[in-house]
């Protein structure tokens, strides 16, 4: 059966949503954390301690060249510090926000107070330690902290910014999305129908001509789509018939009605991508100091006033409109927002939209992590026996404009034909045929002409999936944020992160001769209420208005392998966001969970590829050298300590702040406790510029005060070494607050985008 149908009716969606909530709740315990800095290896009574890596270059966010302070003590001997210059390979993974650092290779050592022949020996000493079998770990948010400002870039997706279709409501309300044209099939042994391709659970009473919509445990009835919608306790007596099977389960349990008589919500529909802004009553906003904006406290959308012009801004999708009533005409606003948008305080409870805001710190780091990638080494054999493409009858292809590609339409996977071949990408990893319906083979290379794919067609986000041949039997596999539906949009002031393309694509139906027929949807950019969420760098769906279970899709087929039929409501969004997101990604065609309860990509080093029962097992470019909690790195049970292939013990330098710093001229400096820069020369530490005199009317009168050097006598430092040094300090501050913060917050809350829903009633 086609995995984008696995799920077979809402009560299966509610089962894997609360499994979800459960099993995403023990990884914070199971994954090891960043241990801090610095560290420490010992070997045969040798002894170094290096201090967090400082990026010169994050060159494809996979090859790191940085610089390390360390401080080497032989065996029997006294520690001098020093500065290793490394590169070496970055594999990141997002879920727990860490990245491992493999294959390193020492270019450089440098110990400025040692005679060359002493520093030659201590170099040959740090060789030893640090080898390319070695890794270490480091927190993504320490790394991605130290990239300087205004050095992210990547190339703007031309992407559709037109708005959808935006209703408001003061109360309970529903979004009844049906894409494009209705299509309704008959449920058998019944004289009853329901709407395939609908967002809610819809039937069609075909004798007295109504419309009945379950909302909960509640029906409401209407003579057309359209509406107007009443709730009704009176249902057609062929309810009784529906068949007792699982498309019908959780229908049969709301029959009779079960829920409240009084007023219905309100109803709005649509048959174009739309989204819905819901106030809790009337709206009620709250000023933002510093500005001249407001922002509603009782919706859950991003919703805020520039008072000064009195015009409105909403936030969906990353996608900023404008207008000057909430009743419309809306139009695209992020090329030029308003400037006191950048100045929302962070600790505002809207601040999470700074993301969102051009030219922002925040939407700096969005698009920052978006471009990290995430890789996999693909077992050639174990994945090609996984792999078959399904057809809804005879294969079908489409061609993509400005191109000599074509794709096919009547199967939920992603194959597109180059020339006299196709290319399959299943579940981040290419294959190749010489037949549209396999067998398959695993690509050792991609044709170029793929990604001239534009975002105009539903297959564009394969172009973030690059491929190479690794060795006679894996393939490494790398995707980025595109792949599962987040682009970078440009403005004149610097790159966002938007989730969709903002294209249409109208869904794929085919009727078979016989049984329920099939309907397809493509992924959406509007109706499902998408959110960015700082803590998980990803994309989640909002709740309530756009679907029983937040943002869904309805589905129906018939599988002529099995002989059943079946119909879907999938909750869905973007991989690695909210709970009921997790269930379904239309973009990649994964599950956030099956049986097995695993996720695409979702455990570091045993990554998995999942196919409705069946899975395509990869192993993560990671080391086998150790195993710390369930996360495969080079360091130790509980994250505290490792231990490596050749005999080295480490474990966090006691006693030791992580205030040194290596410069880019080889010298080796830290930080004392008044905010002075000192430097290591003539085997000690010297103060690099006079501090600030003591507040007193004399100093001289301080007993006890020693006076300093002159500053002639000070070691020399440049204006440009002190501005790069000051960069870096605040760099590792800002990485180790946000690698607190990831650690501290709760993972439930972070999957479910609970904390700022919360902050923003309060």
């Amino acid at each position: 059966m086609a995995r984008t149908f696995r799920l077979k009716q809402e009560s299966v969606v509610r089962k894997i949503v609360a499994y979800l909530l459960l099993f995403w709740s023990i990884p914070t315990l199971l994954l090891a954390e960043d241990i801090g800095w610095p560290r420490e290896k010992t070997q045969s009574g040798a002894r170094v301690v290096y201090y967090q890596p400082q990026i010169d270059q994050w060159q494809d966010y996979r090859t790191l060249y940085a610089r390390m302070a360390i401080q080497v003590t032989p065996a029997g001997g006294k520690a001098t510090p020093g500065v290793v210059s490394i590169q070496a390979r970055t594999d990141a993974d997002k879920e727990s926000r860490l990245v491992v650092i493999s294959n390193i290779k020492l270019t450089d050592a440098r110990f400025p107070s040692a005679d060359p022949v002493s520093a030659q020996k201590l170099g040959d000493l740090v060789r030893a330690f640090f080898t390319p079998e070695d890794t270490m770990t480091i927190s993504l948010d320490r790394l991605t902290a130290e990239v300087e400002e205004g050095k992210v870039s990547g190339p703007a997706v031309k992407v559709d910014n037109n708005p959808p279709k935006i209703f408001v409501s003061k109360g309970s309300a529903v979004l009844l999305l049906v894409d494009n044209k209705e299509v309704r099939a008959a449920i058998e042994k019944t004289k009853l129908e329901f709407v395939v391709n609908a967002n809610w659970t819809v039937l069609f009473d075909t004798v007295g001509k109504k419309y009945y919509l379950l909302n909960g445990k509640q029906w409401l009835t209407a003579a057309k789509l359209e509406g107007p919608w009443t709730v009704t306790a009176q249902l057609p007596t062929e309810m009784s018939n529906l068949p007792a099977d699982q498309n019908w389960e959780e229908v049969k349990k709301a029959i009779p009605p079960q829920g409240p008589a009084g007023a219905p919500p309100t109803v709005f529909f649509s048959s174009v991508p739309a989204e819905v802004i819901q106030f809790n009553g009337a709206p009620v906003y709250a000023k933002i100091l510093g500005t001249q904006l407001t922002y509603a406290t009782n919706t859950e959308s991003d919703l805020f006033v520039q008072t000064n012009e009195q015009k409105y801004y909403f936030l969906v999708s990353g996608r900023w409109f404008r207008s000057a009533s909430l009743d419309g005409p809306w139009s695209y606003a992020s090329a030029d927002l308003p400037a006191d948008f950048a100045k929302i305080p962070t600790n505002s409870p809207a601040s999470d939209v700074l993301a969102s805001v051009p030219g922002t710190q925040e939407a700096q780091d969005a698009v920052l992590l978006a471009q990290i990638p995430t890789t996999a080494v693909v077992n050639i054999k174990e994945a090609e026996a996984q792999v078959k493409v399904q057809y809804d009858g005879a294969p079908q292809f489409k061609p993509i404009e400005t191109t000599q590609l074509s794709y096919a339409t009547n199967t939920q996977d992603k194959v597109i034909k180059v020339g006299d071949m196709y290319y399959l990408c299943f579940q981040a990893v290419w294959f190749m045929s010489t037949a549209p319906t396999g067998p398959w083979k695993v690509a050792s290379s991609v044709p170029k002409e793929i990604y001239t794919i534009p975002p105009s067609a539903p297959v564009y986000n394969v172009t973030y999936v690059t491929q190479v041949q690794t060795s006679p039997t894996t393939v490494e596999c790398d995707h980025t944020a595109g792949y599962l539906g987040m682009f970078l949009i440009g403005t004149a002031v610097g790159l966002t992160i938007a989730y969709g393309t903002g294209y249409y694509y109208p869904p794929y139906y085919y009727h078979p001769p016989y049984g329920y027929p099939i309907y397809r949807p493509y992924p959406t950019t509007y109706g499902v209420g998408a959110f960015y969420s700082p803590h998980s760098g990803t994309y989640g769906v909002a709740r309530g208005a756009y679907g029983p279970y937040g943002g869904v899709t309805g589905a129906a087929w018939y599988n002529p392998s099995t002989g059943r039929y079946g119909r879907s409501v999938s909750a869905y969004g973007p991989y690695g966001s909210a709970a009921a997101a997790r269930t379904y990604n239309p973009y990649t065609g994964v599950y956030g969970a099956t049986r097995q309860g695993s996720n695409a990509y979702g455990n570091w080093g045993s990554s998995v590829a999942v196919r409705g029962d069946q899975w395509a097992q990869t192993a993560h470019r990671t080391t086998s050298q150790g195993t710390a909690a369930g996360f495969r790195t080079s360091e130790g049970a509980r994250g505290a300590g490792y231990s490596g292939a050749n005999g080295n013990s480490g474990f966090l330098a006691q006693g030791q702040n992580d205030n040194v710093y290596a410069g880019r001229n080889g010298d080796v400096y830290r930080k004392d406790s008044s905010g002075g820069w000192q430097k290591y020369d003539n085997g000690g530490w010297s103060d690099t510029a006079p501090k600030p005199a003591p507040h007193t009317q004399n100093a001289s009168l301080n007993k006890g005060t020693q006076a300093r050097p002159a500053a002639a006598q000070q070691p020399a430092i440049s204006s440009g070494t002190m501005q790069q040094l000051d960069r870096d300090a605040q760099a590792r501050q800002t990485g180790t607050q946000r690698t607190r913060q990831f650690q501290q917050s709760g993972r439930a809350g972070r999957l479910q985008g609970g904390e700022r829903r919360s902050r923003r009633s309060q």
